[in-house]
């Protein structure tokens, strides 16, 4: 008898955004592309779309005008890649993406529940492999924000980049974004 190996079939950011377009996907379902696998995102219970909508805020108010706060926005990171951060931050405004994503936000979180230890390793690495050089973990579980920064290779890490540097900081801290750094937003005002 002979064996047949399982393989599985990456997508890259092309095709993903053909079966967009043929509407292999149903408007709204929570279908990401990282590194060329489709991921089904976490579900939203209340406390994390409130989170997500209060860090979006908090956000617009620090960054202000000449910047896009864009929740649940996919961003183009690579010929393999377009997540849907739960928040990311982009210079500009709606109609500088008009034709096309964003691909370099600023500032990328992810709000946690469930998906913890995925948003942690495997969406930091994928982020820090991209350059991006701030990246928030709103971890709902431990109510703490978790902020990453200074991207630097790694092989062990799943794409090959991990953050350097890593802070958690409480409900009574309050943290600074890279790109605003005249702002000083306090992680309560973020969860829920």
């Amino acid at each position: 008898m002979a064996s047949y190996e399982i393989r599985t079939r990456r997508f890259s950011r092309a095709e993903y955004d053909r079966l967009i377009e043929l509407g292999v996907f149903q408007p709204g379902e929570p279908i990401e592309l990282i590194g060329g696998e489709l991921m089904v995102a976490e579900p939203q219970g209340a406390p994390h779309y409130t989170a997500i909508m209060k860090t979006a805020k908090a956000l617009e108010a620090a960054f202000g005008p000449g910047w896009e706060v864009r929740p649940q926005g996919p961003i183009g990171l690579d010929d393999d890649s377009e997540p849907e951060p739960d928040v990311a931050v982009v210079p500009g405004g709606p109609d500088d993406y008009a034709t096309a994503h964003p691909a370099r936000p600023v500032l990328t979180v992810e709000v946690s529940e469930s998906s913890l230890a995925v948003d942690r390793k495997h969406k930091g690495s994928l982020y820090a492999r991209a350059g991006l050089a701030d990246y928030w973990v709103l971890n709902l579980v431990d109510r703490v924000l978790e902020v990453y920064r200074e991207p630097v290779r790694d092989a062990a890490a799943p794409f090959g980049w991990r953050y350097a540097r890593a802070e958690v900081l409480d409900a009574s801290a309050r943290v600074a974004p890279l790109a605003a750094p005249g702002a000083s937003i306090p992680v309560s005002r973020l969860l829920p």
